[in-house]
């Protein structure tokens, strides 16, 4: 994740990737009735809550999956009906846990319970600096990579849940480790491709810490707050052109125009010069169709991992001919990172959509929000 190329890459995509899958399986009803946790945006994901229990049902678990999962949360001495089916089942709330992506860490400090992580692969991907004090602390223990997991660490951890993810659905550390005993569950909030879809698997955390009222209410404020910018972007007069994204092996990788980043572009009330393409996760094209439409645009957003026009040029004297290069209208959001070089956005912004949004508002239309201190979205040095 740090220093290469394939990294970003793998980090674009699963930021950016949403799917849809057409597949649904048959879910046999429940003896006790239960009550639905409201799920609004969140497309993989619902809760079922019987009081003492509830079931997770987590589908799209990875892009094309053709399985869903199913995870029964019970408390000690719940009550759980015997015709119940389920992949895994958890005791809740969970006392310790082992999460797999920096965006599972800034759910835990919202819900007031990063003292319960006690593992973490890639230690030095994290950025926030409340959990870097207990890592400095020695509190967090290094569990390896996400595709060769430590086994014997986390069998001394003995966690009461870890909290994974599958880019395809073969992940044999995972598959291991369930072997041991120790439950193992998708979190697959990285499927959304909507701003509000990616935010709501904060209730899926609310779920196993016993915190689901807190998920609610923190949700609740995220949509408000989200959907309030949304309405003061449409208030500018003007709707300027925007491109995203940057070469990497002569291939020019950028949004597609269904994507996450293309609707935070849309919903800031700018125009992606490529929102109309299909897909959901990210487009490869050529330098030379890029400049053909792109050539004009007035903003360019999240250029990879470039944080100066220097690195740029450096890389390739070609960006120069394209006009928000020229006029110094690029925004990067790579330039924001820890202590130890983890980029902030990567982290946190999945959960801060309202933040993503107001970034580019005051990007696009910076009257609506004098004053404004970006968060993400800082211009290229």
């Amino acid at each position: 994740m740090k220093n290469t190329l394939y990294t970003y890459s793998l980090l674009l995509f699963i930021i950016c990737f949403g799917c849809k899958s057409d597949k649904k399986e048959k879910i046999p009803l429940l003896t006790k009735q239960g009550k639905e946790v409201e799920i609004q945006y969140a497309s993989g994901l619902t809760i079922t809550d019987f009081g003492d229990h509830k079931i997770i049902t987590v589908k799209n678990p990875w892009p094309n999956a053709d399985r869903t999962y199913r995870y029964l949360l019970a408390e000690e001495g719940a009550t759980v009906p015997q015709d119940v089916k389920f992949d895994q089942r958890v005791q809740i709330p969970v006392k310790n846990v082992v999460v797999t992506s920096t965006t599972h860490i800034p759910a835990l400090e919202v819900l007031n319970s990063e003292e319960l992580l006690v593992g973490f692969p890639g230690l030095d991907y994290i950025s926030s600096e409340k959990t870097r004090k207990r890592i400095d602390a020695g509190k967090i223990r290094e569990i390896g990579k996400n595709e060769a997991l430590n086994t014997e660490s986390l069998l001394n951890l003995q966690p009461d849940v870890v909290i994974g993810f599958s880019v395809d659905g073969s992940n044999k550390s995972l598959d291991l480790l369930q072997k041991t005993g120790i439950p193992v569950v998708f979190n697959a909030d990285w499927t959304e491709h909507t701003p509000l879809g990616k935010a709501e698997w904060i209730k899926f955390f609310g779920a196993f810490l016993g915190k689901m009222n807190e998920a609610n209410a923190f949700f609740e404020e995220i949509e408000e707050e989200y959907l309030s910018a949304k309405e003061l972007a449409k208030k500018a007069k003007n709707k300027p052109d925007v491109v995203a994204g940057a070469m990497y092996q002569d291939q020019w990788y950028l949004p597609a125009g269904n994507s996450w980043q293309a609707i935070f572009i849309e919903d800031a009330h700018a125009n992606y010069l490529f929102k109309e393409t299909e897909g959901t996760g990210s487009l490869s094209l050529s330098f030379e169709n890029v400049l053909t439409q792109a050539a004009h645009a007035d903003f360019w957003m999240g250029p990879g991992q470039f944080t100066a026009y220097t690195q740029m040029l450096q890389a390739s004297p070609h960006y120069a001919r394209f006009e928000a290069f020229e006029n110094r209208n690029i925004y990067t959001f790579a330039s924001e990172k820890g202590s130890t070089g983890g980029v902030i956005f990567y982290e946190l912004a999945p959960l801060r959509p309202d933040l993503v949004l107001k970034d580019m508002i005051s990007v696009f239309h910076p009257q609506l929000l004098p004053n404004y201190t970006s968060t993400f979205y800082k211009p290229l040095e």
